[in-house]
Protein backbone atom coordinates (compact mmCIF):
# COMPACT_ATOMS: atom_id res chain seq x y z
CA UNK A 1 0.00 0.00 0.00
CA UNK A 2 1.49 3.54 -1.17
CA UNK A 3 1.41 6.28 1.79
CA UNK A 4 1.55 9.94 1.22
CA UNK A 5 2.48 12.24 3.88
CA UNK A 6 0.81 16.13 2.81
CA UNK A 7 1.72 18.61 5.37
CA UNK A 8 -0.79 21.33 5.58
CA UNK A 9 -4.85 21.79 5.54
CA UNK A 10 -5.61 24.54 3.71
CA UNK A 11 -7.15 24.53 0.05
CA UNK A 12 -3.50 23.63 -1.30
CA UNK A 13 -3.37 20.99 1.33
CA UNK A 14 -6.89 19.47 1.04
CA UNK A 15 -7.14 19.69 -2.81
CA UNK A 16 -3.62 17.57 -2.97
CA UNK A 17 -5.28 15.27 -0.83
CA UNK A 18 -8.36 15.03 -2.99
CA UNK A 19 -6.19 14.87 -6.30
CA UNK A 20 -4.13 11.85 -4.79
CA UNK A 21 -7.14 10.11 -3.84
CA UNK A 22 -8.62 10.27 -7.74
CA UNK A 23 -4.96 9.37 -9.50
CA UNK A 24 -4.09 6.72 -6.46
CA UNK A 25 -7.31 4.76 -6.08
CA UNK A 26 -8.48 3.28 -2.74
CA UNK A 27 -5.58 1.58 -1.68
CA UNK A 28 -3.49 4.28 -0.98
CA UNK A 29 -2.99 5.94 2.29
CA UNK A 30 -3.45 9.84 2.70
CA UNK A 31 -2.55 11.42 6.16
CA UNK A 32 -2.90 15.27 6.40
CA UNK A 33 -1.09 17.20 9.30
CA UNK A 34 -2.45 20.07 9.81
CA UNK A 35 -1.14 22.68 12.82
CA UNK A 36 -3.72 24.46 13.59
CA UNK A 37 -7.07 22.85 15.24
CA UNK A 38 -8.80 23.53 11.97
CA UNK A 39 -8.67 22.69 8.33
CA UNK A 40 -9.05 25.47 5.78
CA UNK A 41 -5.72 27.63 6.29
CA UNK A 42 -6.67 31.04 4.90
CA UNK A 43 -10.07 29.86 4.28
CA UNK A 44 -12.00 30.27 7.00
CA UNK A 45 -15.68 30.68 7.49
CA UNK A 46 -17.35 31.28 11.30
CA UNK A 47 -20.90 32.10 12.02
CA UNK A 48 -21.37 35.52 12.96
CA UNK A 49 -24.95 36.65 14.10
CA UNK A 50 -26.55 33.14 12.73
CA UNK A 51 -25.05 33.31 9.73
CA UNK A 52 -22.29 31.35 8.38
CA UNK A 53 -19.55 34.45 7.07
CA UNK A 54 -15.73 33.85 5.28
CA UNK A 55 -13.26 35.43 7.26
CA UNK A 56 -10.51 34.87 5.13
CA UNK A 57 -10.75 34.73 1.52
CA UNK A 58 -14.33 35.45 0.36
CA UNK A 59 -14.66 34.39 -2.88
CA UNK A 60 -12.41 32.98 -5.93
CA UNK A 61 -11.70 34.05 -9.54
CA UNK A 62 -15.00 32.49 -11.70
CA UNK A 63 -13.18 33.55 -14.99
CA UNK A 64 -9.70 31.58 -14.44
CA UNK A 65 -10.83 27.57 -14.71
CA UNK A 66 -9.32 25.63 -11.58
CA UNK A 67 -11.34 26.61 -8.87
CA UNK A 68 -14.39 26.50 -10.47
CA UNK A 69 -14.01 23.24 -12.47
CA UNK A 70 -13.05 21.55 -8.84
CA UNK A 71 -16.31 22.97 -7.40
CA UNK A 72 -18.31 21.15 -10.28
CA UNK A 73 -16.05 17.99 -9.94
CA UNK A 74 -16.42 17.55 -6.02
CA UNK A 75 -20.52 18.27 -6.67
CA UNK A 76 -21.09 21.68 -4.89
CA UNK A 77 -21.69 23.46 -8.38
CA UNK A 78 -25.66 23.83 -6.92
CA UNK A 79 -24.41 26.11 -4.27
CA UNK A 80 -21.98 28.48 -6.27
CA UNK A 81 -23.33 31.80 -6.33
CA UNK A 82 -22.07 34.83 -7.89
CA UNK A 83 -22.36 38.79 -6.98
CA UNK A 84 -25.07 41.41 -7.08
CA UNK A 85 -24.56 43.72 -9.87
CA UNK A 86 -23.12 46.39 -7.18
CA UNK A 87 -19.76 47.78 -8.15
CA UNK A 88 -17.16 47.97 -5.98
CA UNK A 89 -15.98 51.91 -5.19
CA UNK A 90 -12.61 53.61 -4.39
CA UNK A 91 -11.71 56.01 -1.90
CA UNK A 92 -9.41 57.96 -3.91
CA UNK A 93 -8.08 61.39 -3.91
CA UNK A 94 -10.32 62.45 -0.85
CA UNK A 95 -13.24 61.26 -2.53
CA UNK A 96 -16.01 57.83 -2.81
CA UNK A 97 -16.25 56.84 -6.84
CA UNK A 98 -16.79 54.43 -8.78
CA UNK A 99 -14.02 51.90 -9.56
CA UNK A 100 -13.34 52.51 -12.84
CA UNK A 101 -13.70 49.77 -15.73
CA UNK A 102 -11.10 49.12 -18.58
CA UNK A 103 -7.92 48.79 -16.61
CA UNK A 104 -5.79 45.95 -15.95
CA UNK A 105 -5.17 46.21 -12.13
CA UNK A 106 -5.87 49.79 -12.32
CA UNK A 107 -2.83 49.83 -15.62
CA UNK A 108 -5.50 52.43 -17.92
CA UNK A 109 -5.93 51.28 -21.36
CA UNK A 110 -6.57 55.00 -22.26
CA UNK A 111 -6.62 58.06 -20.16
CA UNK A 112 -10.64 58.11 -20.35
CA UNK A 113 -11.12 54.98 -18.73
CA UNK A 114 -9.68 57.05 -15.42
CA UNK A 115 -10.83 60.82 -15.84
CA UNK A 116 -12.92 60.34 -12.74
CA UNK A 117 -10.54 59.21 -10.63
CA UNK A 118 -7.95 61.27 -11.19
CA UNK A 119 -6.89 65.04 -10.98
CA UNK A 120 -6.51 66.71 -14.77
CA UNK A 121 -2.62 66.93 -14.26
CA UNK A 122 -2.81 62.93 -13.57
CA UNK A 123 -5.46 62.07 -16.05
CA UNK A 124 -3.28 64.58 -18.96
CA UNK A 125 0.04 62.32 -18.22
CA UNK A 126 -2.18 58.90 -18.37
CA UNK A 127 -2.97 60.17 -22.14
CA UNK A 128 0.74 61.60 -22.56
CA UNK A 129 1.87 57.85 -21.53
CA UNK A 130 1.42 56.49 -25.37
CA UNK A 131 3.96 59.25 -26.78
CA UNK A 132 6.29 58.39 -23.97
CA UNK A 133 9.45 55.96 -25.72
CA UNK A 134 8.40 52.43 -26.10
CA UNK A 135 8.85 50.54 -22.94
CA UNK A 136 11.67 47.81 -22.84
CA UNK A 137 11.06 45.17 -20.68
CA UNK A 138 14.17 42.70 -19.78
CA UNK A 139 13.48 38.70 -20.11
CA UNK A 140 13.93 39.17 -15.88
CA UNK A 141 11.36 40.42 -13.75
CA UNK A 142 11.56 44.89 -12.85
CA UNK A 143 9.91 46.74 -10.35
CA UNK A 144 6.31 47.88 -10.54
CA UNK A 145 5.88 51.09 -8.85
CA UNK A 146 8.90 53.00 -10.45
CA UNK A 147 7.88 51.39 -13.92
CA UNK A 148 4.45 52.72 -13.28
CA UNK A 149 5.27 56.08 -11.19
CA UNK A 150 8.15 56.70 -14.59
CA UNK A 151 5.59 56.22 -16.95
CA UNK A 152 1.97 57.97 -15.11
CA UNK A 153 3.40 59.63 -12.01
CA UNK A 154 2.34 59.42 -8.59
CA UNK A 155 -1.13 59.50 -8.81
CA UNK A 156 -2.14 56.91 -10.95
CA UNK A 157 0.14 54.44 -8.37
CA UNK A 158 -1.00 55.97 -5.28
CA UNK A 159 -4.68 56.63 -5.85
CA UNK A 160 -5.84 53.34 -8.03
CA UNK A 161 -3.28 50.59 -8.30
CA UNK A 162 -2.06 50.31 -4.86
CA UNK A 163 -5.76 50.23 -3.94
CA UNK A 164 -6.30 46.92 -5.87
CA UNK A 165 -2.80 45.81 -4.98
CA UNK A 166 -3.20 45.80 -1.37
CA UNK A 167 -6.79 44.05 -1.73
CA UNK A 168 -4.97 41.12 -3.32
CA UNK A 169 -1.50 41.23 -1.92
CA UNK A 170 -1.60 43.24 1.29
CA UNK A 171 1.24 45.10 -0.17
CA UNK A 172 1.73 48.59 -2.80
CA UNK A 173 3.38 48.60 -6.03
CA UNK A 174 6.65 49.83 -5.08
CA UNK A 175 7.52 45.99 -3.64
CA UNK A 176 6.04 44.58 -6.38
CA UNK A 177 7.26 42.71 -9.50
CA UNK A 178 5.78 43.51 -13.15
CA UNK A 179 5.68 40.17 -14.35
CA UNK A 180 4.77 38.33 -11.17
CA UNK A 181 1.87 40.49 -10.56
CA UNK A 182 0.60 41.51 -14.06
CA UNK A 183 1.84 38.70 -16.15
CA UNK A 184 -0.52 39.47 -19.13
CA UNK A 185 0.41 43.34 -19.29
CA UNK A 186 4.27 42.12 -19.45
CA UNK A 187 3.56 40.05 -22.17
CA UNK A 188 1.79 42.52 -23.85
CA UNK A 189 4.28 44.57 -24.22
CA UNK A 190 7.09 41.39 -25.06
CA UNK A 191 4.58 40.82 -28.02
CA UNK A 192 5.30 44.73 -29.54
CA UNK A 193 2.82 47.20 -27.29
CA UNK A 194 4.83 50.26 -27.54
CA UNK A 195 3.09 51.32 -24.17
CA UNK A 196 1.89 50.36 -21.00
CA UNK A 197 -1.72 52.24 -21.88
CA UNK A 198 -1.20 49.78 -25.34
CA UNK A 199 -0.71 46.56 -23.67
CA UNK A 200 -3.93 47.23 -21.42
CA UNK A 201 -6.04 47.91 -24.20
CA UNK A 202 -4.82 44.88 -26.42
CA UNK A 203 -5.89 43.13 -23.07
CA UNK A 204 -9.59 44.58 -23.31
CA UNK A 205 -12.52 42.01 -24.53
CA UNK A 206 -13.76 43.15 -27.68
CA UNK A 207 -17.03 43.19 -26.12
CA UNK A 208 -18.11 43.12 -22.76
CA UNK A 209 -18.71 39.70 -21.23
CA UNK A 210 -21.38 39.17 -19.14
CA UNK A 211 -19.63 36.17 -17.59
CA UNK A 212 -19.62 36.62 -13.19
CA UNK A 213 -16.11 37.78 -12.56
CA UNK A 214 -15.90 36.04 -8.97
CA UNK A 215 -17.81 33.67 -7.44
CA UNK A 216 -18.65 31.82 -3.75
CA UNK A 217 -20.65 29.27 -2.13
CA UNK A 218 -23.74 29.05 -0.30
CA UNK A 219 -22.65 28.35 3.22
CA UNK A 220 -18.80 29.74 2.54
CA UNK A 221 -16.09 28.34 1.20
CA UNK A 222 -15.73 25.88 3.96
CA UNK A 223 -18.15 23.58 2.32
CA UNK A 224 -14.96 23.25 -0.22
CA UNK A 225 -12.87 22.55 2.51
CA UNK A 226 -14.84 19.67 4.36
CA UNK A 227 -16.17 18.53 1.29
CA UNK A 228 -12.08 17.70 0.08
CA UNK A 229 -11.51 16.10 3.40
CA UNK A 230 -14.65 13.92 2.93
CA UNK A 231 -13.33 13.00 -0.62
CA UNK A 232 -9.68 12.38 -0.10
CA UNK A 233 -10.98 9.66 2.62
CA UNK A 234 -7.70 10.68 4.42
CA UNK A 235 -6.38 10.49 7.82
CA UNK A 236 -6.48 13.91 9.28
CA UNK A 237 -4.21 14.87 12.20
CA UNK A 238 -4.94 18.15 13.34
CA UNK A 239 -3.28 20.10 15.72
CA UNK A 240 0.04 18.29 14.44
CA UNK A 241 3.36 20.31 13.71
CA UNK A 242 5.29 18.86 11.67
CA UNK A 243 8.52 20.05 12.82
CA UNK A 244 11.63 18.20 10.14
CA UNK A 245 11.62 15.88 7.36
CA UNK A 246 13.56 12.26 7.46
CA UNK A 247 14.91 10.96 4.92
CA UNK A 248 14.79 7.04 4.81
CA UNK A 249 16.01 4.12 2.95
CA UNK A 250 12.47 3.89 1.65
CA UNK A 251 11.12 6.84 1.61
CA UNK A 252 10.35 9.88 4.29
CA UNK A 253 9.62 9.84 7.96
CA UNK A 254 7.21 11.94 9.20
CA UNK A 255 6.21 12.54 12.65
CA UNK A 256 5.50 8.93 13.13
CA UNK A 257 4.25 7.99 9.71
CA UNK A 258 6.48 6.30 7.53
CA UNK A 259 5.58 7.47 4.11
CA UNK A 260 6.61 6.73 0.54
CA UNK A 261 6.19 10.22 -0.64
CA UNK A 262 5.63 14.11 0.85
CA UNK A 263 3.85 16.54 -0.45
CA UNK A 264 4.26 19.97 1.52
CA UNK A 265 1.38 23.04 1.55
CA UNK A 266 2.58 25.53 4.39
CA UNK A 267 3.70 28.97 4.15
CA UNK A 268 6.76 29.69 3.26
CA UNK A 269 8.46 29.96 6.94
CA UNK A 270 7.50 26.35 7.32
CA UNK A 271 8.43 25.22 4.01
CA UNK A 272 12.20 26.93 4.71
CA UNK A 273 12.46 24.84 8.20
CA UNK A 274 11.66 21.28 6.86
CA UNK A 275 13.86 21.67 3.26
CA UNK A 276 16.39 22.40 5.68
CA UNK A 277 18.78 19.61 5.26
CA UNK A 278 16.29 18.13 2.44
CA UNK A 279 16.47 20.60 -0.07
CA UNK A 280 18.74 22.85 0.76
CA UNK A 281 18.36 25.51 -2.04
CA UNK A 282 14.60 25.56 -1.80
CA UNK A 283 15.01 25.90 1.64
CA UNK A 284 16.92 29.01 1.36
CA UNK A 285 14.26 30.87 -1.43
CA UNK A 286 11.79 29.99 0.89
CA UNK A 287 13.47 32.10 3.09
CA UNK A 288 13.58 34.82 1.32
CA UNK A 289 9.61 35.44 1.10
CA UNK A 290 8.66 38.25 2.46
CA UNK A 291 5.07 38.24 4.06
CA UNK A 292 2.64 40.94 4.77
CA UNK A 293 0.67 40.17 7.63
CA UNK A 294 -3.67 41.27 7.92
CA UNK A 295 -6.51 41.38 10.17
CA UNK A 296 -10.49 40.96 9.21
CA UNK A 297 -13.02 42.65 11.24
CA UNK A 298 -16.42 40.91 10.48
CA UNK A 299 -19.24 42.86 11.72
CA UNK A 300 -22.99 41.84 12.17
CA UNK A 301 -24.82 45.08 12.11
CA UNK A 302 -28.71 45.12 13.65
CA UNK A 303 -31.27 44.47 10.55
CA UNK A 304 -32.35 47.46 8.32
CA UNK A 305 -29.03 48.96 8.97
CA UNK A 306 -28.76 51.27 5.10
CA UNK A 307 -25.12 50.35 3.08
CA UNK A 308 -23.91 52.71 0.78
CA UNK A 309 -25.30 51.10 -3.08
CA UNK A 310 -21.45 49.36 -3.33
CA UNK A 311 -20.31 45.92 -2.66
CA UNK A 312 -17.38 48.11 -0.94
CA UNK A 313 -14.78 50.11 -0.96
CA UNK A 314 -10.88 50.46 -1.59
CA UNK A 315 -8.86 52.56 0.32
CA UNK A 316 -5.50 53.69 -0.69
CA UNK A 317 -2.71 53.94 1.95
CA UNK A 318 -2.11 57.69 1.54
CA UNK A 319 -6.06 58.37 1.52
CA UNK A 320 -7.63 60.66 5.14
CA UNK A 321 -11.03 62.22 5.22
CA UNK A 322 -12.20 65.55 5.20
CA UNK A 323 -10.75 66.69 8.53
CA UNK A 324 -7.44 65.19 7.22
CA UNK A 325 -7.68 62.12 9.62
CA UNK A 326 -6.28 58.63 7.84
CA UNK A 327 -7.82 56.15 7.70
CA UNK A 328 -6.52 52.52 9.19
CA UNK A 329 -8.37 50.16 7.21
CA UNK A 330 -7.81 49.38 3.50
CA UNK A 331 -10.88 48.24 2.34
CA UNK A 332 -14.33 47.56 3.24
CA UNK A 333 -16.90 44.58 2.10
CA UNK A 334 -20.54 45.33 2.18
CA UNK A 335 -21.33 41.83 2.17
CA UNK A 336 -24.79 42.63 2.69
CA UNK A 337 -25.15 44.18 -0.68
CA UNK A 338 -22.46 42.17 -2.59
CA UNK A 339 -24.01 38.66 -2.13
CA UNK A 340 -27.41 38.39 -2.14
CA UNK A 341 -27.80 35.25 -0.15
CA UNK A 342 -27.39 37.81 3.35
CA UNK A 343 -30.02 39.91 2.01
CA UNK A 344 -32.06 38.99 4.99
CA UNK A 345 -31.37 39.31 8.79
CA UNK A 346 -28.37 40.96 10.16
CA UNK A 347 -26.64 43.49 7.64
CA UNK A 348 -22.97 41.91 7.30
CA UNK A 349 -19.55 43.69 7.03
CA UNK A 350 -16.47 42.70 7.08
CA UNK A 351 -13.11 45.43 6.98
CA UNK A 352 -9.98 44.52 6.07
CA UNK A 353 -6.45 46.32 8.12
CA UNK A 354 -3.00 45.91 7.30
CA UNK A 355 -0.37 46.25 4.78
CA UNK A 356 3.09 45.40 3.72
CA UNK A 357 5.77 47.04 6.31
CA UNK A 358 2.86 48.50 8.03
CA UNK A 359 1.64 46.94 10.63
CA UNK A 360 0.21 50.17 11.89
CA UNK A 361 -3.16 48.90 13.34
CA UNK A 362 -2.65 45.69 13.99
CA UNK A 363 -0.82 46.13 16.84
CA UNK A 364 -3.55 46.94 18.82
CA UNK A 365 -5.90 44.44 21.14
CA UNK A 366 -9.16 42.75 19.43
CA UNK A 367 -11.36 45.38 21.23
CA UNK A 368 -9.75 48.13 19.93
CA UNK A 369 -9.51 47.07 16.02
CA UNK A 370 -12.78 46.84 16.31
CA UNK A 371 -13.46 50.54 17.72
CA UNK A 372 -10.45 51.81 15.43
CA UNK A 373 -12.51 50.10 12.36
CA UNK A 374 -16.21 51.07 13.19
CA UNK A 375 -14.59 54.87 13.22
CA UNK A 376 -13.65 53.98 9.64
CA UNK A 377 -16.43 53.30 8.72
CA UNK A 378 -18.75 56.13 10.08
CA UNK A 379 -16.22 58.14 8.45
CA UNK A 380 -16.59 56.29 5.19
CA UNK A 381 -20.44 55.95 4.97
CA UNK A 382 -21.91 57.75 7.95
CA UNK A 383 -22.58 54.03 9.54
CA UNK A 384 -22.40 53.96 13.07
CA UNK A 385 -24.86 51.16 14.09
CA UNK A 386 -23.91 49.18 17.05
CA UNK A 387 -22.69 46.00 16.33
CA UNK A 388 -24.52 42.84 17.29
CA UNK A 389 -21.54 41.03 16.91
CA UNK A 390 -18.27 41.21 16.28
CA UNK A 391 -15.48 39.04 15.54
CA UNK A 392 -11.71 39.68 14.70
CA UNK A 393 -9.32 37.24 12.53
CA UNK A 394 -5.20 38.06 12.69
CA UNK A 395 -3.44 36.80 9.61
CA UNK A 396 0.18 36.83 10.82
CA UNK A 397 2.70 36.36 7.74
CA UNK A 398 -0.35 35.72 5.70
CA UNK A 399 0.31 36.74 1.97
CA UNK A 400 3.85 36.49 0.42
CA UNK A 401 4.62 39.23 -1.81
CA UNK A 402 5.01 38.87 -5.14
CA UNK A 403 8.37 40.69 -5.34
CA UNK A 404 11.04 41.73 -8.48
CA UNK A 405 12.80 38.53 -7.96
CA UNK A 406 9.87 36.33 -6.97
CA UNK A 407 9.76 34.53 -10.08
CA UNK A 408 13.52 33.28 -9.94
CA UNK A 409 12.40 32.03 -7.01
CA UNK A 410 10.03 30.14 -7.51
CA UNK A 411 11.93 28.73 -9.96
CA UNK A 412 14.97 27.76 -7.53
CA UNK A 413 12.35 26.05 -5.53
CA UNK A 414 10.49 23.98 -8.27
CA UNK A 415 14.03 23.00 -9.83
CA UNK A 416 15.62 21.76 -5.99
CA UNK A 417 12.57 20.01 -5.22
CA UNK A 418 12.06 18.14 -8.35
CA UNK A 419 15.94 16.60 -8.09
CA UNK A 420 14.10 14.73 -4.79
CA UNK A 421 12.00 12.05 -5.65
CA UNK A 422 9.03 11.49 -3.94
CA UNK A 423 8.89 15.21 -2.99
CA UNK A 424 6.16 18.07 -3.95
CA UNK A 425 5.25 21.53 -2.94
CA UNK A 426 2.23 23.40 -3.25
CA UNK A 427 0.92 26.78 -1.98
CA UNK A 428 0.17 30.64 -2.47
CA UNK A 429 4.23 31.07 -2.31
CA UNK A 430 4.75 30.08 -6.18
CA UNK A 431 2.38 30.51 -8.26
CA UNK A 432 -0.57 32.81 -7.36
CA UNK A 433 -2.11 33.81 -3.77
CA UNK A 434 -5.75 33.55 -5.09
CA UNK A 435 -8.16 30.20 -5.16
CA UNK A 436 -7.49 29.10 -8.87
CA UNK A 437 -3.69 29.59 -8.47
CA UNK A 438 -3.17 27.74 -5.16
CA UNK A 439 -5.41 24.75 -6.47
CA UNK A 440 -3.14 24.79 -10.03
CA UNK A 441 -0.46 24.32 -7.98
CA UNK A 442 -1.88 21.22 -5.51
CA UNK A 443 -3.32 19.37 -8.86
CA UNK A 444 0.39 19.63 -10.43
CA UNK A 445 1.91 18.23 -6.84
CA UNK A 446 -0.17 15.49 -6.25
CA UNK A 447 0.37 14.66 -10.23
CA UNK A 448 4.18 14.57 -9.69
CA UNK A 449 3.61 12.40 -6.51
CA UNK A 450 1.73 10.11 -8.79
CA UNK A 451 4.27 10.23 -11.12
CA UNK A 452 2.36 12.04 -13.44
CA UNK A 453 3.94 14.76 -14.97
CA UNK A 454 1.80 18.06 -15.31
CA UNK A 455 1.77 19.95 -18.72
CA UNK A 456 3.26 23.56 -16.94
CA UNK A 457 3.45 22.83 -13.44
CA UNK A 458 2.26 24.71 -10.85
CA UNK A 459 0.43 27.51 -13.56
Amino acid sequence: MRTVAVVGGGISGLTAAYRLRTLLGDDARIVVFEATTSLGGKLRTIELAGERYDVGAEAFLARRPEALALVKEVGLGESLVHPTKARAKIHAGGSVLGLPPGTVMGVPASADAVAGVLSEKGRALVEAEARLPPVDLPAGDVPLGPLLRERFGDELVDRLVDPLLGGVYAGGADGLGLRATMPGLASAVDRGARSLTEGAASLMPASPSTAPVFGTLLGGLGTLIARLAELSRAEIRTGTTVTALERTATGWKVDDLEADSILLAVPAPSARRLLDGVADVASSAFAEVELASMAVVALALPPGTELPDSSGVLIGAGEQDAAGKPFAAKAFTFSARKWAQYGEGPVLVRGSVGRFGEPGALHADDDELVRVVRDDLARLTGVTAEPIETLVTRWGGGLPQYGTGHLELVERIERAVADVPGLAVAGATLHGVGLPACIATADAAARRIAGITPTHEGS
